[in-house]
């Protein structure tokens, strides 16, 4: 009898402890979707700036590929001995850049200097005071000169969640610098 008595109270405590703790099971599980809700925003958030920026520092590496290859083309001579204008050596540095680059956006200045101490690899100002473009300097160069040359690319980049943005410049786009500085071999 000890035994059945045993037994029956402890199904009848089974059963009343399944029949407390089953609003708070319920209750937890309602919690993690909650936490989600308040967490999501910012999560995501997180994620868009890190895309953002991973995105940002690929073309910046394009950016300054193209640069460098583009600046061999003055070392070696051959934009000077072909006569190359601008615009040919702008297109010359676009397909060096891939097709992820509107060649429209991209700004070649090219420099002499007399020496490497006096140039200037400070990234050039796109825009004056009043929001107009300045245009860029083209100067070949010749044997022994040293030249700095510098691909400079407006991306456009949307504002990124929770105030993040990389613009700044006044058309909603980051100015970007591949730059490069070399003295002229014989040719």
């Amino acid at each position: 009898m000890v035994r059945s008595l045993t037994r029956l109270c402890r199904r009848r405590a089974r059963a009343l402890t399944r029949f407390a703790l089953s609003p708070f099971v319920r209750a937890r599980e309602g919690a993690t979707a909650v936490e989600f809700a308040l967490i999501a925003p910012a999560f995501i958030a997180l994620l868009v700036a890190i895309f953002q920026g991973c995105v940002y520092l690929y073309v910046q590496a394009v950016l300054q590929n193209a640069a460098t290859e583009t600046g061999r083309l003055f070392l070696t001579g051959q934009v000077q001995s072909n006569g190359w204008n601008q615009q040919t050596v702008s297109n010359k540095a676009c397909a060096f850049m891939g097709s992820m680059f509107d060649c429209t956006q991209l700004y070649l200045n090219v420099q002499t200097y007399q020496d490497f101490t006096s140039s200037s690899t400070s990234a050039p100002a796109l825009y004056d005071s009043n929001n107009n473009p300045i245009p860029p300097v083209y100067n070949t160069g010749t044997q022994g000169q040293i030249m700095v040359l510098q691909l400079v690319y407006q991306w456009k980049v949307a504002s990124g969640p929770l105030g993040f943005s990389l613009v700044n410049l006044p058309n909603s786009a980051t100015e970007m610098v591949g730059m490069t500085a070399f003295r002229v071999e014989p040719y």
